[in-house]
């Protein structure tokens, strides 16, 4: 804001109050303006435009009162917020010969701070309000690395700890056998930075080495759908299910689902080889381990996997910590917001290759990916695109079973088609006397690959012949007649 004139200040004001720029005409409380500027501080720093009315029309100060507000201005920055804090102000001439004062509050380093009251205040929109919560407070506190998601206490004692797999750990990672009575677990744990002051799991020692973590955070698991076509549907899909268990399981869970959700090409092999994925697998393994290490276990909710024919997402909750941008993590910047988590991967518990190396070295094997950083919902979503089909040298892939139409009308019904492929009216025919039947049954009973069932059955629900009802378990196949 320095070297402002009356022309940008105008420019300025015009754009409205918001989360960085709030208006005042006039400034009497010192106690009110050190918790607006407490706020704008706990935030993202902001402009105080003082002479400015919330019409946005400029009244302006007279000599007399800038000289009152500036020296107001210093005694709140420096007694009546804690810690102190070095705001900037420019005195910016109206055509009038008023002025106003151009007040600049900084992004705090060190948060939080308070009013003279012990109050925390954030912006909210044009507004501000208070700190009530704890979770909201220790987002505040995470994000100025005073404190961190996966030490946070949970219910959980060490006897629901898998004491074959921390056994495991110990010994194949520090060579230790594992304690032999429960004080000396509870010591070894809290050495580890697995378990609290008071003996019980913290959060990072139930989602790395809990038996059953779903059990105490039943939040913390994978969901992933595999959908027909290009969209979300709300009953049809070809694929689901939910992965529980600690991060290495829910990360090997998560991979399987998408490996065994994308076409094999050839990639130069003979006819009768397996064939390859058609994005590599180590993609994957990146983005998922990012997922899983990375995201914001502030947030109560699952990460969220969605296979499209034309892309797949890994949706996180959280947005991008801190000063993190979609182009900083592209460029291999990172922020640690688990660092018990991270200490442990990097032993070997996941694939993972150093931080800030994995978003760089998915690029690397597949250029088509974006990623999108939504502040405003707390999320943070990876999209890997697919080739079109007919561009992939698909392994045993037989020719596309067509939908031959002779239309006719019905009143109630509609157009429908009169006859259907070979493949695709058997499909019908197994869904007809076996509702529950599974797409790798269908497979071995027509002779074809699990894709081709997929494609067949794509064709099938998208011209209403037939449908999904429920999930992938305990849903059944409904045949349109």
């Amino acid at each position: 804001m320095t070297g402002m004139n009356a022309k940008g200040l105008i420019a300025q004001i015009a754009l409205g109050e918001d989360s960085t720029r709030q208006f005042k005409a006039e400034v009497k409380n010192a106690d009110s303006l050190a918790s607006e500027m407490a706020a704008f501080a706990n935030t993202n720093g902001g402009t105080i435009f003082i002479g400015v009315a919330d019409d946005a029309s400029t009244p302006g100060l007279s000599g007399q009162d800038v000289a009152r507000i500036n020296q107001l201005i210093s005694n709140a920055a420096s007694q009546l917020v804690r810690s102190p804090l070095a705001v900037q102000t420019e005195n910016v001439a109206l055509a009038n010969g008023r002025i106003v004062i151009v007040l600049n509050v900084p992004k705090g380093i060190d948060k939080p701070y308070f009013d003279k009251n012990g109050v925390i205040w954030l912006k909210a929109g044009a507004d501000k309000r208070r700190v009530n919560s704890k979770e909201e407070l220790r987002r505040l506190f995470q994000f100025t690395n005073q404190f961190h998601a996966d030490e946070l206490p949970t219910k959980a004692g060490i006897d629901k700890l898998d004491k074959l797999r921390f056994r495991d750990f110990l010994r194949d990672v520090h060579k230790k056998e594992y304690p032999g009575s429960p004080d000396e677990l509870t010591r070894l744990l809290q050495n580890m930075n697995l378990a609290t002051d008071d003996g019980r799991l913290n959060l990072a020692g139930v989602l790395l080495f809990a038996e059953q973590p779903e059990w105490i955070v039943p939040q913390f698991v994978v969901k992933a759908i595999r959908y027909p076509g290009h969209r979300i549907h709300v009953t049809d899909y070809l694929d689901t299910e939910d992965f529980s268990g600690p991060l290495p399981k829910l990360f090997e869970g998560a991979l399987a689902f998408v490996m065994r959700n994308l076409h094999k090409v050839q990639a130069g092999r003979g006819v009768n080889a397996p064939g390859t994925p058609e994005i590599p697998e180590a993609v994957f393994e990146e983005l998922l381990v990012n997922a899983l290490v990375h995201r914001d276990y502030l947030v109560s909710a699952p990460i969220r996997l969605f296979v499209f024919d034309n892309r797949i997402e890994i949706i996180s909750p959280g947005h991008l910590p801190n000063n993190l941008t979609v182009e900083k993590i592209r460029a291999g910047n990172s922020n640690i917001r688990n660092p018990i988590l991270v200490s442990y991967v990097a032993k070997g518990l996941l694939p993972y290759h150093g931080l800030g190396s994995g978003i760089k070295r998915a690029l690397e094997k597949w250029p088509a990916i974006d990623f999108a950083d939504d502040h405003d919902g707390c999320l943070f979503t990876a999209t890997v695109y697919r080739k079109p089909v007919e561009e992939l040298d698909l392994v045993n892939m037989e020719p596309e079973v067509s939908l031959k139409s002779s239309s006719k009308t019905d009143a109630a019904s509609g157009k429908r088609r009169e006859s259907v492929g070979k493949a695709s009216g058997k499909i019908l025919e197994a869904c007809r006397e076996n509702s529950s039947i599974t797409i790798p049954i269908l497979a071995d009973f027509l002779g074809i690959t699990e894709r081709s069932v997929q494609r067949n059955i794509q064709n099938l629900q998208r011209d209403g012949l037939l449908r999904r009802v429920g999930g992938r378990k305990e849903g059944h196949w409904e045949v349109i007649e």
